[in-house]
C-alpha cells in the first residue's frame, strides 16, 4: 500500500497575490533582471504560499515563523523532492526580505527558520570520446547540417547556457578576434573565447551562400529575427527548444539520449578543463559563475573521475592482499 501525502499546497493557481508580492516580482524583473522562467516560478511558490497563510487566517504582512515552519512542515508531507521543498522557502525567504528592506513590514518571519538540507549531486558530464561521437553524428554539408554542427560546437567549445546561446546576435560573434559576447543570468555581460573547432563551425554555418545566408527569409518576420545567430528552418531566431531538440536529436543518433541535454554540454566543457589543469577562477570567469564556490564542484568530478580510472587501471588498486612497502619508502 503505497503512503498517503497531503495535496500540494502549491496547486493554488487561482490565489490572488497582494500588492506586496507583486511588488517583490517586479523588483525582480526590473532589478535583479531575473528571466520570464524564473519569475513564474516563484509567482507559483508564492501563489502556494500565500493561499496557505489564507487558510490559516493570516497574510504575507502579518506572518510569523510558525507560520513559515507550518508552510515547511505541509510542503514536507506532500512527498515533493528536497529541492523543490528548499526552492520554495528560498522564494518565500527572499520575499520577505525584500519587504524588510523597503520598510513594508518590520520583522522578517524566516530568519528565525532554518533551510532544509539538499545534498548537492555531482554535474554529469559526457567523456571526450562521447563528445567525439556526437559531433561526429552531424553529417552533410547543408545549411540544417552547418547549423547543428556550429551549435554542438559552441555548446561545448564555450560552455554557455542554451538560453545564451539563442540569444546571440551577429554583432557578439567576432571571428577574426575568436571571442564571443554573451548576456548571462540578470543580464550580466561577459566575453568568452571561441575555441578553433568551434570557430570553423561557426564561420561555415555564417557563410553567406552555403550557411545561415541560405535560410535567411526576403522580409524578416520579426524585429531583431536579422540580427540572430542561430535560425529555424524557417528563417525565424531559433527558440530554446528549438536547439534543445537539435541537442537531443543527434544524441538520439549517438546513443546519448538518456544522459544528454544542453547542460550536460556546459557541465562537460567545465569538468574536461578541470580534467586538463585549468585554474577554476578561470572556468569561472567563462561559464558566468557568480562565485566560485559554484565552480568548485568541478573539482570534485574530476576527483571521482581520478578515482575511477585508478581502479579501473591500476593493477594493485584493489588487491587483497596486504601492501608490502619497498625499503627506503
Amino acid at each position: 500500500m503505497s503512503e498517503s501525502v497531503t495535496p500540494d499546497p502549491a496547486d493554488s493557481r487561482d490565489v490572488i497575490l497582494p500588492l506586496e508580492a507583486e511588488e517583490f516580482l517586479t523588483w525582480l524583473a526590473t532589478e535583479r533582471g531575473r528571466a520570464g522562467s524564473t519569475l513564474e516560478a516563484y509567482r507559483r511558490d508564492l501563489r502556494s504560499y500565500v493561499g496557505f497563510l489564507a487558510e490559516r487566517g493570516t497574510s504575507v504582512d502579518e506572518a510569523g515563523p510558525d507560520d513559515v515552519r507550518a508552510f515547511l512542515a505541509a510542503l514536507d508531507s506532500t512527498g515533493l523532492a528536497r529541492t523543490t521543498r528548499a526552492r520554495r522557502l528560498v522564494a518565500v525567504r527572499t520575499m520577505h526580505r525584500f519587504l524588510v528592506d523597503e520598510e513594508l513590514v518590520a520583522v522578517d518571519p524566516t530568519a528565525e527558520v532554518d533551510s532544509p538540507g539538499v545534498p548537492r549531486g555531482l554535474p554529469k558530464a559526457l567523456s571526450e570520446e562521447q563528445i567525439t561521437r556526437l559531433i561526429g553524428m552531424v553529417t552533410g554539408d547543408d545549411p540544417i547540417a552547418r547549423r547543428d554542427r556550429a551549435i554542438l560546437e559552441v555548446l561545448y567549445g564555450t560552455g554557455v547556457r542554451i538560453s545564451e546561446l539563442v540569444g546571440l546576435s551577429l554583432g557578439d560573434i567576432d571571428l577574426h578576434l575568436r571571442r564571443m559576447r554573451v548576456f548571462g543570468k540578470g543580464a550580466k555581460e561577459r566575453v568568452v573565447p571561441i575555441g578553433r573547432l568551434a570557430g570553423l563551425a561557426l564561420e561555415a554555418w555564417l557563410d553567406p551562400d552555403a550557411g545561415r545566408g541560405v535560410l535567411a527569409p526576403e522580409r524578416w518576420a520579426r524585429r531583431g529575427d536579422a540580427e540572430a545567430v542561430f535560425l529555424n528552418a524557417r528563417g525565424g531566431r531559433l527558440s530554446r527548444q528549438g536547439a534543445w531538440l537539435v541537442v537531443r536529436k543527434h544524441g538520439d543518433a549517438a546513443g546519448l539520449g538518456d544522459v544528454l541535454s544542453p547542460h550536460v554540454l556546459r557541465h562537460s566543457c567545465a569538468t574536461h578543463m578541470v580534467d586538463h589543469g585549468a585554474d577554476l577562477r578561470v572556468v569561472q570567469e567563462l561559464l558566468g559563475h557568480a562565485s566560485v564556490s559554484t565552480t568548485q564542484v568541478y573539482t570534485l568530478v574530476s576527483t571521482e573521475r581520478l578515482w575511477s580510472v585508478y581502479d579501473s587501471a591500476h593493477p594493485r588498486a584493489k588487491a587483497n592482499h596486504p601492501r608490502r612497502d619497498a625499503p627506503g619508502d
